[in-house]
């Protein structure tokens, strides 16, 4: 069986402010763990007006207060952003406050464009120390070690699951090499997806947290009662990414009733493409479109991703989700 999870944006729109975006947040987890689903995820953005994830482990407490068994974490949390140190008192004290139920994922892409990576203190070479960085962390949430001279307080001891995440197969090697799970940004970058998984699995080692290979793979996802309904909530997701390539990215917005009237030929292509790893239509387009990605894919759990732009319509997506997945949806 294929677990369903959730990867939430905290989407702020032409109609609602942050506030109301991390509210919406949360009551979406809410309703997301009465359906099953195994673990709810916000990812670090910054300087992007239309999300309010910038301070994720903030955003991630707000979650899971208001929720009991679902899993809540970092999907993902930018590590080179970061010292280790940090993140790990931050997830330490999540772990704390809401038990074993807090995942870390973690990304090595800045999440932001080049003059916020620069006001983040971000040094351009960052990204060559993930690996450390990431062994680095794991130390830090393991016991310490006798004379260990810095300890995170809290965060020493909690053994946070880590995750890697990624869009090539340098993710897929460094998960692979660690012995973590793996999950792939198949939602917005899916061209290297089915190598990055087999080079995952097939070079997999066995660790004191993982003992066989464990892959996630991230999926657009919106449910109506027919396809041309899904199709024109899928609009906003489409407007969003072409923006992305006018360089601007702004605030959620409706959808509407022709998106050929918003973006070129050449935006067009490169927005389908960015969005292939897309499941849009009815409940049985969306059956179908499931299995056929699973099956593709050998995926252990979805990450659903459901940008629509009103939220009751955005909960009314999940529920068809889940009534047509339950075959899906493994407990736990």
């Amino acid at each position: 069986m294929t677990a369903l999870s959730i990867l939430d944006l905290v989407r702020v729109t032409e109609k609602t402010g942050p506030r109301e975006a991390m509210d919406n947040a949360r009551d979406l987890a809410i309703h997301a763990e009465a359906l099953g689903f195994r673990r709810f995820w916000l990812a670090e953005h910054h300087n992007i007006r239309g999300i309010a994830s910038a301070a994720t482990s903030l955003v991630i407490s707000h979650v899971a207060a208001g929720t009991k068994t679902i899993r809540v974490g970092a999907g993902g949390i930018m590590l080179p952003n970061h010292a280790p140190l940090v993140i790990a008192e931050q997830f330490g004290t999540l772990a704390m406050l809401y038990g074993d139920r807090i995942d870390l994922g973690l990304g090595r892409a800045p999440g932001t464009d080049q003059l916020a990576a620069q006001a983040l203190r971000r040094h351009p070479a960052s990204a060559d120390r993930f690996p450390q960085d990431v062994l680095e962390l794991q130390a830090f949430l393991a016991e310490p070690q006798p004379g260990q001279a810095i300890v995170a307080v809290p965060g020493a001891g909690t053994e946070i699951p880590l995750w890697i995440l990624g869009s090539t197969t340098f993710g897929a090697r460094l998960a692979a090499e660690l012995g973590l799970p793996y999950a792939f940004a198949s939602h917005f970058a899916p061209d290297a997806l089915d190598m990055a998984l087999y080079t995952y699995r097939s070079h997999f080692k066995p660790s004191k947290q993982l003992a066989e290979p464990y892959a996630m793979v991230g999926v657009n996802v919106i449910a109506a009662d027919a396809d041309a309904e899904a199709q024109r909530l899928a609009t906003s997701q489409q407007m969003a990414f072409t923006d992305i390539f006018r360089n601007a990215r702004g605030l959620g917005k409706p959808p509407i009733d022709d998106i050929d009237s918003y973006w070129t030929r050449a935006e067009k292509f490169e927005v389908s493409r960015m969005l292939e790893c897309s499941v849009v239509g009815s409940p049985e387009t969306v059956r179908a479109g499931l299995e056929l990605l699973i099956k593709r894919t050998r995926a252990d759990e979805l990450m659903i991703v459901s940008d629509i732009f009103d939220h009751a319509t955005r909960l009314r997506s999940f529920d068809l989700v889940a009534a047509v997945a339950k075959p899906l949806i493994a407990a736990g």
